[in-house]
């Protein structure tokens, strides 16, 4: 067995060279992979006249006159989408903010023409990705130019709750004059749990801590080096609701994050937590929100997003300790002339032909080589989710070793696009990005990420282009202590049978599992019995279990079993199987 390691670096072809050493055999060649980088362009505009960008929405100025310089452009504002979609087949590039919807019948009336759509602002929600692939339309956002913006609307709702800026104005401008009433908090020496650590999250601890508070913050991707930069202290997601004095939201709405505020977390907050969100609505229970708020478990809200607006008939927003505003974050003239400058320069470059790496879906593939790798495509995103989502919170997700093993010679298999498939596991069920082979590497690197690959070059037939892939993460805690390697990495491999992924080892512990549906992992003392017993709870609480593995090291000692059930266990469910005297330990994972 040869191994074969390369970087992250990314390249379009490979060169192998031999070594007469080998960290196997003495006698074994070993073949190093040397990249070479070259510049990735594709051609989406190639015509001696200047194409044509329709500005549909409303675009600062700054970033008007940057697209004249290079485009004709077509400024027509408020379309229908009958309008829209008459028009959109003589141009190249639409350019939208949230209001207009880039559906799949745009690109079909289109006629092929469309390359680039350009998003002004975060979420592409108003845009149907998988049509736009489909059809070689490239989708490209601005992601930073708002950052500033939103932090400091942050701070700014902080501060008006903490001091009752926005009741007493209105309580002064109906003739009162309640100064006893209005009595604020101070927010020196308060802690302030910032829950999401990317860039307006860091922007406001950096805000929060000139104001003398206290800063620690809840993400499971972000450095500690970073964090204890400016100060700030990484703790567990439970830790930080139930400490802090005030919670301020800045996570995206992902399954995983939706509604994380709800009736249990609130309950284990201290009583009289302040909480501000200027993230997304849907994070928090507004139900469950309301009854925190006349239970005073949460003594005041300032929320800048719901989850639905305008929100109607509300009674979260005319609740006397909630201050609301409508969707402002990103509403500063500054941001504004921002987000117009970083779009048009991504629409401009993606029309010149650069893979913009603000990119949100990926150029089309070609479908002899998607065909081929289409099983391991879903493996290896499916690996990176599991290996995520073994991860304790507050331990900072860096380091990353992929192994594939591989019968086909160095430069017959490209893993740029598997690669991206594991990044975009290890990303995706925590955050809002947009993760493929398009800004795969970029997203990775903003995040502090590094992923380093190594194959392994097995006898056999190359007739199938991977035997195995295995996904390590090192220098972490892990919510599940099986799932360690004998070196103290998260450790999760999975082969495909029969065109379906399986995971086949977790941590030292081997197990055949088809990777469907959500998993549970338990260690447990190896005895008679211990499937049934599981068994019966699961079907007790009517969840259906798709399959069943058990991997043990050796007779009656320890033994993990894998467990895959097409529904979601209750949290009852769940305790009953950790309250089984032979389990040891046990964690849920969706797929």
């Amino acid at each position: 067995m040869t191994t074969i390691n390369f970087s992250i670096k990314p390249s379009l072809s490979w060169k192998s060279h031999l070594s007469s050493t080998s960290p196997f055999t003495a006698s074994s060649p070993r073949h190093v992979i040397h990249h070479r980088q070259t510049h990735s362009r594709f051609i989406i505009f190639a015509t001696s006249s200047k194409p044509t960008v329709l500005v549909a929405e409303k675009l600062g100025e700054a970033g008007l006159t940057l697209l004249k310089q290079f485009a004709d452009v077509d400024c027509s504002y408020s379309l229908t989408p009958q309008e829209l979609n008459a028009k959109i087949s003589l141009c190249d590039a639409l350019i939208v903010r949230s209001g207009t919807k880039v559906n799949r019948e745009v690109f079909e009336s289109s006629g092929g023409r469309l390359k680039v759509v350009g998003r002004a602002g975060v979420g592409i929600d108003n845009v149907d990705l998988a049509a736009a692939t489909e059809h070689g339309c490239l989708v490209v956002n601005a992601p930073t130019a708002n950052t500033v913006a939103a932090a400091e609307h942050g701070i700014a709702l902080l501060t008006a709750m903490s001091r009752n800026i926005a009741q007493a104005d209105a309580s002064v401008k109906a003739g009162k004059w309640l100064r006893n009433k209005y009595v604020g908090v101070s927010l020196v020496g308060k802690t302030l749990a910032v829950m999401g650590f990317g860039k307006v999250g860091s922007e406001v601890a950096r805000r929060a801590k000139g104001l003398g508070m206290h800063v620690i913050a809840y993400d499971p991707y972000a450095p500690a080096d970073r964090a204890r930069a400016i100060g700030v202290e990484l703790v567990s997601f439970d830790e930080a609701i139930a400490s802090a004095d005030f919670i301020s939201l800045h996570m995206p709405l992902t399954p995983a994050t939706n509604k994380i505020l709800n009736d249990e977390t609130f309950a284990k907050m201290k009583k009289g937590v302040r909480i501000v969100n200027v993230a997304r609505g849907g994070v928090i229970d507004e139900e469950a929100l309301v009854r925190a708020l006349d239970a005073g478990i949460v003594a005041q809200a300032a929320l800048d997003v719901f989850t639905v607006e305008p929100p109607k008939d509300s009674k979260l927003v005319l609740h006397e300790n909630v201050t609301a505003t409508p969707h402002l974050g990103a509403s500063t003239m500054e941001a504004q002339e921002g987000v117009a400058i970083e779009i048009a320069e991504a629409v401009v470059g993606a029309l010149n032909g650069e893979l913009a790496a603000t990119a949100v879906n990926a150029p089309m593939v070609p479908a002899e080589v998607l065909s081929e790798l289409k099983p391991f495509v879903a493996l290896a995103e499916k690996l990176g989710r599991l290996a995520v989502q073994l991860v304790a919170g507050g331990s900072g997700v860096k380091s990353v070793k992929v192994t594939y093993g591989s019968a086909r010679a160095p430069d017959d298999l490209d893993t740029r696009l598997l690669r991206a498939m594991i990044t975009k596991g290890l990303i995706e069920p925590i955050s809002s990005s947009f993760v493929n082979l398009v800004n795969a590497d970029f997203t990775a690197k903003q995040r502090g990420l590094r992923i380093a690959e190594e194959r392994f070059l097995l006898n056999g037939s190359p007739e199938s282009p991977l035997e195995f892939i295995q996904v390590q993460i090192s220098s972490v805690d892990s919510k599940f202590a099986s799932a360690l390697s004998d070196s103290g990495e998260i450790r999760v491999e999975g082969r495909v049978k029969d065109g379906i992924p399986h995971l086949t080892k977790v941590g030292s512990f081997e197990v055949d599992v088809s990777l469907e549906g959500s998993l549970i992992l338990c260690r447990q003392v190896d005895q008679p019995g211990m499937i049934g017993k599981v068994g019966s709870i699961l079907s007790e609480e009517n969840v259906n279990v798709s399959f069943m593995s058990v991997g043990r090291i050796a007779p009656r000692k320890h033994a993990v079993m894998a467990i895959g059930v097409d529904e979601q266990p209750t949290k009852e469910a769940l305790k009953r199987i950790g309250e089984i005297p032979a389990v040891e330990e046990f964690v849920y994972l969706k797929i």
